[in-house]
């Protein structure tokens, strides 16, 4: 090769890098301080708030406590439903797996009905196809422990 078509295969290779590390920075929502960067995720609290709620009489619904009222208000997480609304909303706790969630998944898809799952990182990791099922089945799956480390990723 000449010495030309070194530079401008050298040149093209740089503008290439540059375009794909302009790419990365915009998609990333990282933000830069000080010369740092830091990720959105690195400034958020991972102080272990205990979850728990208040029962109330009468019928009334409980209530879960200021904290943790602030946190689901600010993330827009849903503890419970609208009181003047009639609405049954159908629960699971999966800690381990007794044999009955595939046949619970079938009559819930055979009535066209959701629900919401909540397991434990024991059961992620021992039953990653039924939870794939439950979420591709349109279920909500949520955390039922304080620690959810899991060793898979099923997303």
């Amino acid at each position: 090769m000449n010495k030309k078509k070194i530079i401008y295969l050298f040149l093209s290779i740089l503008v290439i890098i540059s375009l794909c590390m302009y790419v990365l920075r915009t998609k990333d929502s990282s933000i830069e301080t000080s010369g740092t960067i830091i990720s959105e995720y690195e400034n958020l609290s991972n102080k272990k708030i205990e979850w728990g709620i208040k029962r109330e009489k009468d019928h009334k619904q409980p209530d879960v406590g200021t904290k943790n009222r602030e946190i689901l208000d600010k993330y827009d997480g849903i503890y419970l439903g609208n009181s003047n609304d009639k609405y049954v909303y159908l629960t699971f706790d999966e800690g381990y797996e007794a044999g009955y969630t595939e046949k619970i998944l079938e009559v819930l898809k055979q009535n066209d009905i959701k629900a919401g799952f909540f397991i434990t990182a024991h059961y992620l990791n021992t039953h990653p196809e039924l939870v794939e099922r439950m979420i591709n089945d349109g279920h909500i799956v949520g955390n039922h422990t304080p620690n959810f480390l899991m060793s898979r990723s099923i997303v």
